[in-house]
């Protein structure tokens, strides 16, 4: 049947006592051959499959609540729920379910949920009772029910029986008007008592008895009750504040009364829940399940009435994106959106996408541009959660959107970096608000969640996006706080820490971690891109300033992403690295460390033994051929001598290569004379294969380094921050960078790569050992020379 009082979602209760969708159809009550009897047959509307196939047994206790739902347990702790889209298709299959079971429709719930095992253990209660006797609703006897009250709560079948026997007779109402002459009265005893009985009636977590009680002319007299907890010296005051304190804001008219009535309902139960009943205890975790049912389909049917109301939403997004609104006025439109969104969490799966679509189709990415941009801090806040939602609901959508905004605006106010530059202008001195929009930044740029299967572009294009409009906006803070690094000329003799991050006050170093974190992301997922970024601002030199920092965790920040590098293993990094001599800041950070065993040690030692056991030749080399010297006195761990080991091999190797191609051509064996017979052409090869082993740096990457020093017109030479190397190379020196403009003394680099140097003859070391034991004897471990000219 597929009209719509048929129509209905079907939820079931998780262990965390939270209702979960498990998706929309059609429900219908037919014979099963199988199942010998009537069932509750729900099909989904999608594509016709089974959702529920459920046997109406005479031994369940089937509820009806709130006009459309229908609750029940298939077994122990495996609740079942049914909400209807119309009223008239839940009453059709609660008159089907009472016709199986014999009951009278009339009745919210079809029998009491009795085992055998209750019987057993209250026999004085006759079988045939239906109903606890309730004492006379009088203020002699509130005392006595409270007693009762109190006593049926650990017994399912007495909260049953306690439960029927208050909605039958209207006692709640009764009660509440006793609340009201006590209080006329300041009669403390009966009103405590009241408070023991309205807070046991609660917690018979039943949906009939939350009807009465939640319904407009009971609530607040339910909320007086619980005012005057015994345990409190004086009441609260509830009521004060739920009726003169929070005031309910039409950002545009509600005209729908049942839906004001249902928004009120919802934040006043809410209220209830969440600060007036103290938290339960492990022996009452289950008692209040029902009422978070109750709010859970409250919100659901809140959200449902108001997406349907397409006058209403269109209003509020005229009003949000319109100039002439006042902030005010934005201010509660950006707080109803935000509220609208959480609420939107209860909704299924194919719902919510609607309504997300619904507000895309609005406009609510162009409105948070605009109100991300305010001076209020709530609203950015406001802002900032909705923009969360968006981006969990659908990454996609918003790249999507973002791509299509250069054509229509500058870079300046693309959503994107209107993010980046709240993220970075927080105010927080935790930077909470800054950490929470990191984390939607890194999904927007996960190439993860980037599907192909819908647009096999979508990478590729986003990211070029983001490089090209968005990551020079990121970087900034970054580039600004590392681009003096000069030493001070008025730096005293024999200071071991130069601090050129400006300003290097804690905030800031949070925020540089920060952007540090999002960039070693990047180096992790985007290869390409952030390669040439990197190479093209020299980004890893300004990264490796931070090794100064006095905050240890932002120069662990730096060393993690230079960390990252390397382990990609890529030879046009290594020979980045190389050519701009950027392990110095790195040893220098380590010798300056001194015997410290500390995080920082242990993650410079690693990063040089990951360099070993993956024999990446080319940085071996270079790392012994610049650095040994300082590096040989640290013995704790042979990760230096095994890099030294590691490049005696590799020259050992290249000799014995050398050697093979030396030998007399009388010596050659008749089979290898015979090879080269056979491939005279082949020795033209191999010289050409040898040469360009030997040359590829120099030719290749030596080439664009250049052009892109020259290019830079110096800008580089005044970034350099590394110390001049202990070790002169063997060959002629040259520095990484022309500037004239760098105060700082910059390490000879030999003209020609040290990948050249692996592969050919390498220079050996003179014998300096005795004299280094001697400098070792005098110098305290906290003052390592560092490397110097």
């Amino acid at each position: 049947m597929s009209d719509t009082r048929r129509r209905v979602k079907l939820y079931t209760l998780n262990e965390d006592r939270q209702w979960d969708d498990r998706g929309t159809g059609h429900v219908s009550s037919t014979f099963v051959e199988r199942l010998r009897g009537v069932s509750l047959l729900v099909r989904a509307e999608s594509d016709g499959s089974v959702l529920l196939e459920s046997e109406i047994s005479p031994n369940t206790a089937y509820q009806k609540q709130q006009d459309t739902l229908i609750v029940w347990s298939e077994a122990d702790n495996y609740d079942l729920a049914l909400s209807f889209q119309e009223k008239a298709g839940c009453d059709e299959i609660w008159e089907k379910i009472c016709q199986v079971q014999g009951k009278d429709p009339a009745l919210d719930i079809t029998q009491d949920p009795i085992d055998e095992s209750e019987e057993e253990r209250f026999e004085e209660i006759p079988e045939t009772s239906h109903l606890v006797e309730l004492p006379p609703c009088e203020l002699s006897r509130l005392e006595e029910i409270a007693d009762l009250v109190t006593s049926v709560l650990s017994s399912p079948i007495r909260r049953e029986k306690l439960a029927l026997a208050l909605v039958s007779e209207g006692y709640i109402k009764k009660l509440l008007g006793l609340f009201r002459v006590c209080e006329d009265l300041d009669n403390r005893e009966g009103l405590h008592h009241l408070y023991e009985i309205v807070r046991g009636v609660l917690f018979l977590n039943k949906a009939a008895l939350f009807e009465v009680m939640f319904s407009d002319d009971c609530i607040m007299d339910v909320v007086g009750c619980l005012e005057y907890d015994p345990a409190l010296v004086q009441p609260k005051r509830h009521r004060e504040f739920l009726t003169k304190t929070a005031k309910f804001k039409e950002v545009i008219p509600i005209t729908d009364s049942e839906l004001r009535q249902k928004i009120h309902q919802t934040y006043r139960v809410q209220y209830i829940q969440d600060i007036i009943l103290p938290t339960p205890s492990v022996f009452e975790e289950n008692f209040l399940s029902t009422l978070t049912s109750f709010i859970f389909f409250n919100k659901v049917e809140i959200v449902s009435m108001l997406q349907e109301d397409e006058k209403f939403l269109t209003e509020v997004f005229a009003q949000l994106t319109d100039e002439a609104t006042e902030d005010s006025k934005r201010r509660e439109l950006v707080n109803f959106v935000k509220e609208f969104c959480a609420f939107s969490q209860t909704l299924q799966p194919q719902n919510r996408d609607a309504f997300f679509k619904t507000l895309a189709n609005l406009g609510i990415l162009p409105a948070l541009e605009i109100v991300m941009g305010m001076d209020d801090l709530q609203v950015r806040a406001a802002a900032t959660d909705i923009f969360s939602y968006l981006v969990e609901f659908s990454p996609s959508m918003v790249r999507e959107f973002v791509m299509q905004e250069p054509q229509q605006t500058d870079d300046d106010v693309l959503l994107i970096n209107v993010v980046i530059k709240q993220m970075i202008c927080d105010s927080d001195p935790e930077l909470g608000g800054a950490v929470q929009l990191m984390g939607l930044l890194r999904t927007l740029i996960d190439p993860e969640n980037m599907l192909a299967s819908t647009n096999k572009t979508e990478k590729t294009e986003f990211l070029s996006f983001f490089y090209k409009y968005c990551m020079h906006v990121l970087t900034a803070p970054l580039l600004a706080n590392t681009a003096h690094d000069k030493i001070s000329k008025d730096l005293q003799e024999g200071s071991t820490k130069i601090n050129p991050v400006c300003p290097d006050n804690f905030q800031t170093a949070q925020l540089l971690a920060l952007i540090l974190e999002l960039l070693t992301f990047c180096v992790e997922h985007h290869t390409y891109h952030i390669k040439t970024y990197i190479m093209n601002k020299d980004l890893l030199r300004r990264v490796l300033v931070l090794m100064n920092s006095k905050h240890t965790f932002l120069a662990l920040c730096a060393l993690r992403f230079m960390r990252r590098i390397i382990g990609l293993k890529d030879e046009y990094y290594n020979r980045y690295i190389i050519k701009g001599n950027l392990f110095e800041p790195v040893i220098n950070a380590l010798l300056d460390n001194g015997t410290r065993y500390n995080l920082l040690n242990s993650a410079i030692i690693e990063l040089f033994e990951f360099i070993k056991v993956e024999d990446i030749k080319s940085l071996i080399a270079h790392i012994v051929d610049n650095f040994y010297k300082a590096l040989e006195s640290i013995e704790y761990v042979q990760t230096f001598k095994g890099l030294k080991g590691r490049y005696e091999q590799e020259k050992d190797r290249q000799s014995q290569r050398l050697n093979r191609y030396r030998r007399d051509a009388r010596s050659l064996d008749e089979d290898e004379e015979l090879w080269f017979n056979d491939d005279d052409d082949d020795d033209d090869g191999e010289a050409v294969e040898k040469s360009r082993m030997e040359d590829d740096f120099s030719d290749s990457y030596g080439k664009y380094m250049e052009a892109k020093k020259g290019a830079a017109n110096g800008a580089n030479g005044a970034n350099n921050n590394g110390k001049a190397a202990a070790i002169p190379p063997a060959s002629p020196a040259v520095t990484p960078n022309n500037s004239s403009s760098s105060s700082v003394k910059t390490v000879a680099l030999p003209a020609t790569p040290v990948v050249k140097t692996a592969l050919v003859g390498l220079v050996d070391y003179p014998d300096d050992e005795d004299e280094e034991e001697e400098d070792e004897e005098e110098q305290s471990p906290r003052k390592r020379p560092r490397l110097s000219s």
